[in-house]
């Protein structure tokens, strides 16, 4: 059943990309909830997911199926923290997640417990590893093209919009060889800078489709509850409000584009008035005072 949040605040979660060697350590340290958290994790992958995001080493932290875990981990251990301190109410109005941080969303939403997750995550990246693996590919962030004119580039390069961040800031996927089509293309219709992105495969693209049955199986493995509050789909920048919605969203994502620009206008055309960053990094903050200059953003990172 749904419970009455603080309407007016919503809480968003990053997504891959954000890890970096040392990331919740010093919040380890301070916290009794976060060390709980980070011990829930070792326990539920059975190895120390806590010393690689302490220690590294980079490489081995970057490789998807180790990356997603970890940022998830260090997400729901910010979570933890800021409930046990009061730096953050116990119910927002909205949760959503950027790709990967859609499962902590799950989290703060108790659509499932944080263990059940951690090893779904787990799965999710070991996975869309496979998939990388079986059909290469990459990502290209675009800045300074529109909507329209980035269709235009895909459709005549073989290659999809797979995040649309904020105005002016659209990453694509696809083929390597495709992409190298698509920067080339952007550059001639004015873009400012296309820069590829640093992971493994052609995320939230057709590319995808190898790990859609293994993630259906997975999913299947779990009782997932309807959440409390009302999580904004990446796929569809619409409020779900039942487990079926979301079990149907995260099978979606894999393949979809990520509509994060409709997700924040949705929640501020809903009330929302201050954004929530809890997890590592300040991406989504940035993005956010992009999308929506008046509203206030909240970055719940390193204590220091």
């Amino acid at each position: 059943m749904a419970e009455r949040g603080k309407a007016n605040i919503a809480y968003v979660f990053p997504g891959q990309g954000t890890q970096r060697v040392g990331m919740g350590q010093s919040l380890y340290e301070r916290s009794k909830a976060a060390r709980a958290i980070f011990k829930l994790a070792d326990e539920a992958l059975g190895f120390h997911l806590s010393r690689l995001c302490f220690r590294g080493p980079d490489e081995e932290l970057r490789q998807t199926h180790n990356a997603q875990p970890a940022i998830l981990t260090v997400s729901c251990a910010y979570l933890a923290a800021g409930l046990e301190e009061g730096v953050t109410p116990p119910v927002p109005g909205f949760v959503a997640g950027h790709s990967l941080g859609e499962y902590t969303a799950l989290v703060a939403a108790r659509v499932l417990e944080f263990p059940d997750v951690i090893r779904l995550v787990r799965v999710r990246g070991e996975l869309m590893q496979e998939a990388s693996r079986r059909a290469p590919g990459g990502m290209l962030a675009i800045l300074g093209l529109d909507e329209v004119t980035l269709e235009e580039i895909c459709e005549e390069t073989g290659t999809q919009i797979a995040n649309i961040n904020c105005s002016g800031q659209i990453v694509i996927s696809g083929p390597r060889k495709n992409l190298a089509y698509a920067l080339d293309l952007a550059k001639l219709r004015g873009a400012k800078r296309a820069i590829p992105l640093d992971v493994s495969g052609a995320f939230h693209s057709s590319l995808m489709h190898y790990a859609v049955e293994g993630m259906t199986q997975a999913l299947a493995q779990f009782s997932l509850r309807d959440p409390i509050v009302p999580l904004v789909a990446n796929s569809t920048a619409k409020p779900l409000t039942s487990a079926s919605e979301i079990i149907a969203e995260l099978i979606n994502q894999l393949c979809r584009c990520v509509q994060w620009q409709r997700s924040v206008e949705y929640m501020v055309g809903a009330g929302v008035s201050t954004f929530v960053e809890i997890g590592p990094g300040q991406v989504l903050t940035g993005l956010i005072k992009r999308i929506q200059p008046g509203v206030a953003t909240v970055n719940v990172g390193d204590p220091e």
